[in-house]
C-alpha cells in the first residue's frame, strides 16, 4: 500500500503545498485528522485522485451530491495544483469555495481543468466537496 511507501512518504506532497507527502496530506487520507479548511480538503482531494484514493474521494464528498461510485481515466496523470482564489472556507467558517486550476497529461497530452468547488461541513463538523463549476 502507498501510505507505508517511505519513498512517496517523504517526496513532496502531490498537492503542491510544498511540505512532504506525510507532512501534508497523508494525515488526512489516512483519516487521523481532517483538514482545518477548505482550501486543505481541496489539496487533498487533489492528491487523492492522483493516487486513486477512491474511498477517500467518495467519504469527504457530502452525501447530497456524492456519485455511487468512481472511475480513474486510465492514462490520466494530474501534475500540478495552483490555487487562484478562496472565499470563506477557514476554520471558523461553514462554508468556502476553493477557485483552482489542476494541470495534467492524459496520454502525453497536456491540459488543465479549472474550477470553482463549493465545501460545506458535515454534522460532525467535517469539510466535504459539494459541487464544482468549471470554468
Amino acid at each position: 500500500m502507498f501510505i507505508l511507501n517511505n519513498d512517496i512518504n517523504h517526496q513532496p506532497c502531490i498537492c503542491c503545498s510544498g511540505k512532504a507527502y506525510q507532512d501534508c496530506c497523508l494525515p488526512f487520507h489516512l483519516k487521523n485528522v481532517y483538514p482545518e479548511t477548505a482550501e486543505k480538503l481541496m489539496r487533498s482531494r487533489f492528491s487523492a485522485f492522483q493516487l486513486q484514493l477512491k474511498d477517500y474521494l467518495l467519504e469527504s464528498w457530502s452525501e447530497a451530491t456524492r456519485p455511487a461510485s468512481i472511475a480513474f481515466t486510465p492514462g490520466l496523470n494530474w501534475l500540478k495544483l495552483e490555487i487562484n482564489g478562496r472565499k470563506k472556507g477557514r476554520k471558523k467558517d461553514k462554508e468556502g469555495w476553493v477557485t483552482f486550476v489542476a494541470h495534467y497529461k492524459q496520454d502525453g497530452v497536456s491540459g488543465s481543468l479549472h474550477e470553482k468547488s463549493f465545501f460545506k461541513r458535515n454534522q460532525l463538523g467535517h469539510w466535504q466537496y459539494i459541487d464544482g463549476e468549471i470554468k
